[in-house]
């Protein structure tokens, strides 16, 4: 018998799809094609492929079958094909044709049978702090957790995660990116995963809000549209979110999907003026803020777009006021901008239409 069939064709398998769909239909864990889950076996694993959403793990075939052992081992010795995601994919028959996860090095290096990786957003709302890493000892110490400070997602994650975590490590919390649990069954993983993000769940204070309807109505015909999301909107009308709002990202996705950071539009700018102020010598930016009168986006967005849209909101809302943040920096945002594994991902949800 084939060891990784055997795996797939396993309960553990049909129970890590089930966990997958309930997260990544949950958008306060997973938006669009963000966040992946894996399964391991004595060296063999399967893991969501690059650009599926978990919320389609019960219906569709989204996950690969990678040689865990092999690409740990290349971590772990430095060896230079441990740069090649692709290079530890097996050959199954059945297996969809996709590419693995870009986070499949991390996957591979943490030694418990199943890992879950989102970008909680109380989870995120945490890791963008200056003091993060004493936040997550105070909150999450008898659950074996570890701060990691950003790195890109993949290669440069997986070797930060090396340096910090032990072999008690349950729980990584990812600076400027997102959650990682694990467990021994899927059932675990993801009863230690809503552990974290309830303890890390903040009371929210902040007002959601609506759009000034005149805005909105200026708005027609002009290639933009008003922000579908309460909590995204309270950013315009709130001077504290506004402030975390301005300057460079705060998490990796955001880039990817709507562009380094955001633009504050001036009093006597229109939408695609500030649009186009913002974007200049950049990659295109998406998200425009009209303090006072609303949060605008492209009306093309698509689904994995509008995902990202509300959870700048849904981070942001539970934000602290007053906390210091850290942002990912000029070179940061353009190493995510220009990276081939993310046009990769990007180009996979250009039609996307599966439900957030």
């Amino acid at each position: 018998m084939n060891p990784f069939l055997d795996l797939r064709r396993g309960r553990e398998f049909e129970s890590l799809c089930a966990v997958s769909t309930e997260l990544g239909k949950d958008p306060l864990q997973v938006q669009g094609p963000g966040g992946n889950t894996s399964l391991k076996k004595d060296g063999r694993m399967w893991i969501k492929a690059s650009g599926t959403w978990l919320a389609d793990a019960d219906e569709r075939d989204i996950m690969v079958p990678v040689h865990a052992d092999r690409f740990s081992a290349a971590l772990k010795t430095g060896d230079e094909r441990a740069a090649d995601t692709a290079s530890f994919l097996a050959s199954v028959e059945g297996a969809p044709d996709l590419h693995s996860s870009i986070e499949t090095s991390v996957h591979a290096l943490l030694d418990s049978p199943v890992v879950l990786h989102t970008h909680c957003v109380a989870t995120i709302a945490i890791a963008i702090r200056s003091d993060a890493e004493d936040l997550v000892k105070d909150k999450l110490a008898d659950l074996d957790a570890v701060f990691i400070p950003y790195q890109k997602p993949g290669l440069d994650l997986a070797r930060a995660i090396m340096a910090r975590a032990t072999g008690r490590t349950r729980v990584l919390i990812l600076g400027n990116h997102g959650l990682v649990a694990t467990g021994s069954s899927a059932i675990e993983a993801k009863i230690c995963l809503l552990e974290v993000s309830r303890r890390l769940e903040p009371a929210v204070d902040v007002a959601l809000a609506e759009p000034d309807r005149d805005w909105v109505q200026s708005l027609q015909d002009t290639g933009w549209i008003a922000a579908p999301f309460q909590t995204t909107q309270a950013i315009a009308f709130d001077d504290n979110l506004l402030e975390i709002a301005s300057g460079n990202s705060l998490y990796p996705d955001h880039v990817v999907f709507l562009g380094p950071g955001c633009v504050i539009a001036k009093d006597a700018e229109t939408v695609n003026e500030a649009a186009q102020r913002g974007s200049q010598g950049r990659s295109e930016r998406k998200l425009v803020i009209c303090p006072g009168k609303g949060v605008a986006v492209p009306a093309a967005s698509n689904a994995a777009t509008l995902t990202l849209v509300r959870a700048f909101g849904d981070v942001l809302v539970r934000a602290a006021p007053g906390s210091e943040v850290t942002r990912l920096t000029d070179l940061q945002e353009d190493e995510l901008i220009n990276w081939d594994a993310e046009k990769i991902r990007q180009a996979l949800n250009t039609t996307e239409s599966a439900s957030a």
